[in-house]
């Protein structure tokens, strides 16, 4: 009987961990963990109003998503990303992506291809909805869905490596700019032209949107620069415990 209470506790734990992982994503997205800030385990766990036990963990999987590092006695850093760091990913993406559409859309059978289009839609959707996370995760799906119809588990690996450690930081001034939509809708119009045999078309328009979400992340750098620039000197806002507390119950 103890052993499975034990199993019931691991169980509640693991996904406390997951629902503070799930929220500190969405923080990270929203900006209010800041790039290059430390922040405490215990001073996040007061602010969710749980132990820090499993805040602590949450942070360790952000830290191997590349999200946040840990500091020796202090906590978690959010990492920054900078210009170089983007050009080197997006760089990477394209040497990968761009040709394996274009082999993906010549060996592809037709119902495969046609099961994204509901993840697709999905990515439209949250971008209208104006849903972050939501359109982060079918994104994410959409990508790795479809590079793993070529068969190469460690190409879909290396892809969404990369894609975590892409920055998330300004997601929202992007959706605030009207910049989201469109780059949401080029995944639609990606999977039309793969439906219909255009591999160079495909890989024309993968290029056009890599290049396109390269943009539109250092548009969010100069944003979150300038935002950061005319913010100094000036009192920090209270952290909203409140709505940290009510992401994770």
């Amino acid at each position: 009987m103890g052993h499975l209470k034990q199993n019931n506790l691991i169980t509640t734990t693991e996904r406390l961990r997951d629902q503070v992982a799930h929220a500190l994503r969405a923080a990270l997205i929203s900006g209010e963990l800041r790039p290059g800030e430390v922040y405490s385990a215990p001073g996040l766990a007061e602010d969710f109003g749980i132990s820090a036990t499993p805040v602590r963990e949450a942070m360790l999987d952000l830290a191997r998503e590349g999200l946040v590092e840990p500091v020796r006695n202090k906590g978690f850093r959010v990492t920054e990303v900078n210009e170089k760091d983007l050009d080197q990913y997006t760089e990477i993406r394209a040497l990968i992506e761009i040709p394996m559409v274009g082999r993906i859309t010549r060996t592809a059978a037709r119902e495969d291809l046609e099961v994204l289009r509901p993840v697709a839609e999905e990515i439209v959707r949250a971008a209208r909805e104006h849903d972050l996370i939501g359109y982060l995760e079918s994104d994410r799906r959409f990508h790795l869905s479809l590079l793993a119809l070529s068969g190469n588990d460690r190409l879909v690996e290396t892809v969404g490596d990369l894609r975590k450690r892409s920055r998330l930081y300004g997601l929202t001034a992007l959706d605030e700019s009207g910049n989201l939509l469109p780059s949401a809708e080029e995944h639609v119009e990606l999977l039309d032209l793969m439906l219909a045999g255009d591999a160079k078309g495909a890989e024309k328009c993968m290029a056009r949107h890599l290049g396109h979400v390269r943009s539109l992340w250092a548009n969010s750098e100069k944003d979150e620069a300038e935002a950061a620039s005319s913010a100094r000197g000036t009192k920090t806002p209270a952290k909203p415990a409140a709505r940290r507390r009510a992401a994770v119950r």
